[in-house]
């Protein structure tokens, strides 16, 4: 037995047995808590919720909408909610991404509550803490937030921890745990670090050093374990120790990287986001430009260990999902919005080429 689940198993010794129900059950990152949960000691059943069922043999399906109050309805004698049916799909647009996400934290804390759930664990990001060129490195768990809303994705998962934080008053007798991962990677993880990885080229600002910290899925799975067996509360950071430099980021993905000045990159963002060709603001190029690393010390004292470095992490996902988008796909992104850094690429890749249609004509 490795020495996290000991840990985890001894801090779960009086609430053995537990019932924990899963929304987002049918996501990547769902199932592979699932998985995580099923095959676990302590855990009794594992429920999971969501309109499609999840593809893990070993659970309780019960079709579920996260975000429909009817939720109450299905967490019948569980002891602890686990919250992933946050939406990050590019392809959905923002009204709908809030809905889904901040709609579906709020059901799942108040079904909790009302149902004699004690203990719910909601999925959040260590964006929240903000990209600093003054972050400490890494980001300790009890350091403040200092991300602000951009209209972007980001302003839901801030949502989410102000809910969090009012449920808490309103809500005493429900202890909530809330995990800050960093750039989640792993199998049907699509587009991770917003699109940042997608491209045929690697955008970086010029004058910057780029860090890169990756948390391989399975490794968040772990986390989810370990805090729900322990009965963690408050903010958890969940990543691989230390991180990756810009260089080994494009050696591993064998990618090259296209610079950009800043104030070019910040302006051509701006258009961009406003012709609705780049889904995310200007503003969430910060998180390419400043580091926002976290170190995971209450996940660890928990026994919690990360199975994957950030290079085994990142190769797991390009082995696994060898995605090369072509320069028009870096630019429109299929016909949806492209994220902040995908954009710029492809539009850059795309002046280039105008360039030199144009010198080939003279």
């Amino acid at each position: 037995m490795t020495r996290p689940l000991r840990a985890a198993r001894a801090a779960a010794a009086p609430s053995a047995g537990l019932t924990v129900a899963v929304t987002g059950a049918a996501s990547p990152i769902g199932q592979a808590v699932c998985r995580r949960l099923a095959g676990a000691d302590g855990i009794r059943q594992v429920i999971a919720l969501d309109t499609k069922k999840p593809g893990v043999p070993t659970v309780r399906w019960r079709k579920a909408d996260p975000t429909d109050p009817g939720l109450s309805s299905a967490l019948h004698r569980v002891d602890t909610l686990v919250h992933v049916a946050n939406a990050d799909d590019p392809a959905l647009d923002r009204a709908e991404q809030r809905r889904r996400t901040v709609t579906g934290a709020s059901v799942a804390l108040t079904a909790a509550a009302a149902t004699g759930v004690r203990h719910v664990v909601l999925l959040s990001s260590a964006k929240v803490y903000g990209a600093r060129a003054d972050n400490p490195v890494p980001i300790p768990d009890d350091h403040e937030k200092r991300a602000h809303p951009d209209g972007s994705a980001l302003d839901d998962l801030l949502a989410v921890e102000e809910f969090a934080v009012r449920a808490g008053r309103m809500y005493p007798q429900v202890e909530t745990a809330l995990l800050r991962p960093a750039t989640v990677v792993g199998r049907g993880i699509d587009h991770p670090a917003g699109g940042a990885l997608d491209g045929p080229r690697l955008l970086v600002v010029k004058g910057t050093k780029p860090i890169w910290q990756f948390c391989h899925s399975e490794d968040l799975a772990g986390a989810v374990l370990t805090t729900v067996l322990a009965r963690l509360t408050g903010p958890l950071n969940v990543g691989s120790e230390g991180w990756l430099e810009q260089t080994e980021v494009e050696r591993i993905l064998g990618r090259r990287r296209v610079e950009l000045p800043a104030d070019a990159a910040v302006g051509t963002a701006t258009r961009l986001h406003a012709q609705g060709v780049s889904g995310d603001p200007a503003s969430q190029l910060d998180y390419l430009m400043h580091p926002w690393a976290v170190d995971a010390e209450r996940l660890r004292a928990a026994g919690w260990e990360p199975a994957y470095t950030n290079e085994e992490a990142l190769n797991s996902w390009a082995q696994g999902r060898p995605l090369r988008i072509t320069v028009k796909g870096a630019a429109v992104a299929g016909g949806a919005a492209a994220g902040v850094s995908v954009a710029l690429v492809g539009t850059a890749a795309l002046v280039r080429r105008a360039r030199r249609n144009r010198k080939n004509r003279r």
